[in-house]
């Protein structure tokens, strides 16, 4: 792999450094448990950095894959993925706040507000399921806005510990297993997966549905449990949320929320979800309350208020119609355009080609997480294949 010969020395205080002799860092924007993310600059233009030191972890590579693969209104576009001598970077669009930052300054979310992102939770799980992937960590820091032209959006992110559950050809599913490990966010994750069985679709699906019922009512009953261990406090956590039914679960707030509650922890593994009966339990409550679905959310600021709402009134959407579903086309239409406009992509895209013998090929679909990633490696670079679906370059690409 190619390496940047002016690259930064390792240094944990990156700040001001320029990386891939473009991207300067500004100023850290957030972090997680595999690494810190920056906002950069570069030609007048500002991006992401995800970085993810070599030695510690190394899911960023297949994190740029997945969301390369993915490509859609409500995944950030990736401009570049590379590798210095100290960390993996991912290049991508900048975004905005994160929802759990909204929620904390507001302590709750209206109702409002949670059915608006309820209805693009649901939109956005179903796409990532339609590409036959899961994402296995549904929780409010992994949801942000957009900026600009973009702030009506919700963006899922962190695909770290994403993964496919079926063959994109034959859709042949992952069989049901104990894989005997939690995988996720054990306050947010579905029932199974705390108990430590494969995941499908179904476990995205429940995972969001209490991240909402946290925005409405404020908290979940198993928050703040004291344990003497974490083994012990995950063991609390899950005998709570099967002793607990969807109803008084939902106690206090719209009757739909425990319908969904129901309807998701009672799906089968291999069971393919309603996501339009998920998505009209968000848009009755809209009707019913006499709300618009409007994209006017509790942190709209006073200036975005006035946008959206004239954008309302000139479209007149009715979110009890089939006009709803053609706005919301719409503005993914439009969210996608802007997306591409600023995304002159670093990473060198892959056009099918006839040689898939010359990449090591498993057929297989199992928990080996790797079965599922292909790839053939020169001096240059790196080509992902996804069930024989060339994807991406990776790993310091040359540009030609």
């Amino acid at each position: 792999m190619s390496k940047d010969t002016k690259e930064p020395e390792c240094k944990d205080n990156i700040l001001n450094q320029t990386f891939f002799n473009k991207y300067q860092c500004i100023n850290k924007i957030g972090e997680g448990s595999f690494g810190n993310i920056y906002k950069a600059s570069y030609n007048g233009n500002y991006y992401a950095l995800k970085f993810e030191n070599i030695k510690k972890s190394n899911l960023l590579e297949k994190e740029a894959v997945i969301m390369n693969y993915l490509k859609g209104p409500n995944i950030p576009y990736v401009k570049y993925y590379g590798s210095t001598k100290c960390y993996n970077i991912l290049v991508m669009q900048l975004l905005g706040k994160n929802l759990e930052t909204f929620f904390e300054e507001k302590k709750k979310l209206s109702l409002k507000t949670v059915c608006m992102i309820g209805y693009q939770f649901v939109t956005i799980l179903e796409y990532l399921h339609n590409k036959h992937i899961i994402h296995r960590d549904i929780k409010p820091d992994n949801f942000v806005v957009g900026l600009n032209n973009l702030s009506h959006n919700i963006y899922l992110l962190d695909f770290g510990l994403s993964k496919k559950y079926r063959s994109s050809k034959t859709l042949k599913q992952i069989p049901f297993t104990n894989i005997e490990k939690i995988i996720g966010t054990v306050r947010y994750n579905s029932i199974n997966a705390n108990e430590g069985f494969e995941q499908s679709p179904r476990d995205d699906l429940e995972s969001a549905g209490y991240v909402l019922i946290y925005f409405i009512k404020g908290e979940l009953p198993w928050q703040g449990m004291h344990a003497n261990n974490k083994e012990e406090k995950y063991q609390k956590i899950l005998r709570m949320k099967n002793k607990i039914t969807a109803n008084k679960l939902c106690e206090g707030i719209p009757e739909e929320f425990a319908k969904y509650i129901d309807y998701t922890r009672n799906l089968q593994y291999y069971e393919q979800p309603n996501y339009e009966m998920l998505k009209k339990l968000f848009i009755s409550i809209l009707n019913r309350f006499n709300y618009t679905f409007d994209y006017i959310y509790d942190w709209t600021t006073p200036e975005e208020k006035i946008i959206r709402t004239n954008l309302s009134q000139n479209s007149k959407t009715n979110v009890n119609s089939t006009n709803y579903e053609e706005n919301l086309q719409n503005r993914n239409k439009m969210s996608i355009c802007l997306s591409l406009e600023n995304n002159n992509s670093d990473m060198l895209l892959v056009n099918n080609n006839n040689n898939l013998n010359e990449f090591e090929k498993n057929e297989n679909i199992n928990d080996n997480e790797e079965a599922i990633i292909f790839s053939k490696r020169n001096d240059y670079l790196e080509t992902i294949v996804i069930d024989n679906e060339e994807v991406c370059c990776t790993s310091g690409c040359k540009i030609f």
